[in-house]
């Protein structure tokens, strides 16, 4: 059983996770916009990504015999200057679920809840992960600057993202 303390800041994460999801759907829709299919993939391939841990959460909590409680998603933005700004503001963001989700351990931690801390360990793993991810295409567009061949080889290069395997597993 989930403390009430537990269960609203899972909850809180579900929301963020679900945010995350519309947010990289939003980059989807600008790169298609710009005719940068292989970027939209990418960003496609991270919006099921993020909407799969949010479904974790929602599993957990409800496993746990929590309550779900689903909150509005604000808008994220629709309008960024560059491919570059994307990755800039998609790894802010990440290192912002960083730590959200070490707050999150701190909670579970605080309240002697061990199975949602081996439940988080996943998440902080994965997180090291997207952040890698994310920093290694924004240094590849930081090396490529001006460079348009570079920016369409590198787009090239991104189509081949596939979907997440959770994903590829239900269809």
């Amino acid at each position: 059983m989930l403390s009430k303390k537990v269960e609203k800041a899972l909850n809180e994460q579900l929301n963020a996770e679900m945010y995350s999801s519309y947010l990289y759907l939003s980059m989807n829709a600008y790169f298609k916009s710009t005719n940068l299919d292989g970027f939209a993939n990418w960003m496609y391939a991270q919006a099921q990504e993020e909407l799969m841990h949010a479904m974790k959460f929602y599993d957990f909590i409800n496993q746990r015999g929590g309550r779900v409680v689903l909150s509005r998603i604000d808008s994220p933005p629709v309008e960024w200057d560059s491919p570059q700004a994307v990755f800039e503001e998609t790894l802010k963001h990440e290192q912002k679920v960083t730590g959200l989700i070490n707050a999150l351990v701190e909670t579970a931690l605080s309240e002697n809840d061990h199975a949602t801390n081996i439940f988080l360990q996943w998440f902080v793993t994965e997180q090291v992960e997207e952040e890698d991810s994310v920093g290694s295409v924004l240094e590849q567009l930081k090396f490529l600057g001006s460079a348009k061949g570079g920016l369409f080889m590198m787009d090239r290069e991104l189509a081949k993202r596939g979907a997440p395997q959770e994903i590829t597993d239900l269809l």
